[in-house]
């Protein structure tokens, strides 16, 4: 077994503690009528990571987003719980959210350059932040924000301290993107497709360094990507989403090694890799995501399943439980695992 598929173990003492993240009920509603997430529930344990996969649209990031509540209150309705390290952020005051953000969940946006402000120099933004949840002084945040630059090996860390966004590189952006994620030492990490911006070899520097700074500060993180073979590196469990429900869930190995759901199967046939023959053609899902302002009626992914039957058109799936800690909402669970085992007798016999 690589590396990649192997079960990571939590840290011992996550049993006796409860989840970091905790989602239950979860639906977004943009302008009254766009459901963007339609009732997500999902556990984030202490020192593990969570990475949620699906195309554009699925609601990753609309969820990632939520969690903090970032998403625009006067157009955007938000109902059922999240707790974060035992807070219940949904009740929370506008002063307990700020306290919230960053010292006890911080997030590592997709694109730097529009988070960051561009009228100030990258430091004196980490070291600000540093200050706004810590009563030290701006020597003290700034030697903080200085390691931090160090750890995330950003080179002559010193001067880039007082480098402006648009003066850095993208790839040195998001590591002080990083940076700033952690200056306030957070228990839950969001990181919100970090890497989509970079190129193939910066990728893999910036998933590797995660990786590495999840298991030295004991981070809980989610981790929101489209990339399949990215969530393997740094997830213990994979959730798949779409159309704003999380369609498949399980660890990294279960979801990989045993898919039980056809756009599952579909995403991990749509990826180039060393088994496709040299000249064949890529395996492709068909169609494109349901309009969510026009939700169709029983399974949302029924219009572009190799699986589909009638009730998957009118009756939306229950969520299965095919083997411990891995569920899947579809109602022909037993027939895409056998496809994707290429067992066509059992698939024939399943379908009969």
């Amino acid at each position: 077994m690589s590396e990649s598929v192997r079960e990571r173990s939590p840290m011992s003492d996550t049993s006796a503690k409860d989840p970091a993240v905790a989602i239950r009920g979860l639906k977004v509603l943009f302008g009254g009528k766009v459901e963007a997430v339609d009732g997500v529930d999902l556990t984030l344990e202490r020192g593990q990571t969570v990475a949620l996969i699906g195309e554009s649209g699925s609601g990753k990031s609309v969820t990632l987003r939520a969690i903090m509540r970032l998403n625009p209150e006067r157009s955007t309705r938000i109902t059922g719980r999240i707790v974060v390290a035992g807070q219940d952020v949904m009740a929370l005051s506008a002063k307990a959210l700020r306290a919230l953000r960053g010292r006890t969940v911080a997030m590592i946006f997709q694109e730097p350059l529009l988070a960051f402000d561009p009228v100030y120099t990258v430091g004196r933004q980490i070291t600000e932040a540093i200050r706004q949840h810590e009563a030290i002084g701006a020597d003290a945040a700034r030697r903080r924000a200085l390691e931090l630059f160090e750890r995330v090996r950003i080179p002559s860390p010193e001067r880039r301290l007082d480098a402006y966004p648009h003066e850095m590189s993208g790839g040195m952006r998001q590591r002080a993107m990083i940076a700033l994620a952690l200056a306030c030492r957070p228990q839950v990490l969001l990181a919100d497709e970090p890497t989509t911006a970079l190129d193939a070899t910066v990728q893999i520097q910036v998933l590797l360094l995660l990786r590495e700074l999840q298991a030295e500060f004991g981070l809980s993180t989610i981790f929101v990507t489209h990339d399949l073979g990215a969530a393997v590196e740094v997830a213990d469990r994979i959730a798949v989403m779409y159309a704003g429900r999380i369609v498949e869930e399980g660890s990294a190995r279960d979801v990989v090694l045993d898919p039980h759901h056809p756009y599952t199967i579909g995403l991990l046939h749509s990826r180039a890799d060393g088994a496709l023959a040299k000249g064949s053609r890529l395996k492709t899902i068909p169609g494109s995501p349901p309009d969510l302002a026009n939700r169709p009626p029983g399974c949302a992914f029924s219009a572009r399943c190799f699986l589909a039957e009638e009730r998957c058109h009118t009756e939306t799936p229950p969520d299965v439980t095919v083997a411990p800690g891995h569920r899947a909402a579809c109602w022909r669970t037993d027939v895409a695992q056998a496809v994707f085992a290429g067992d066509r007798a059992q698939a024939l016999e399943a379908t009969a």
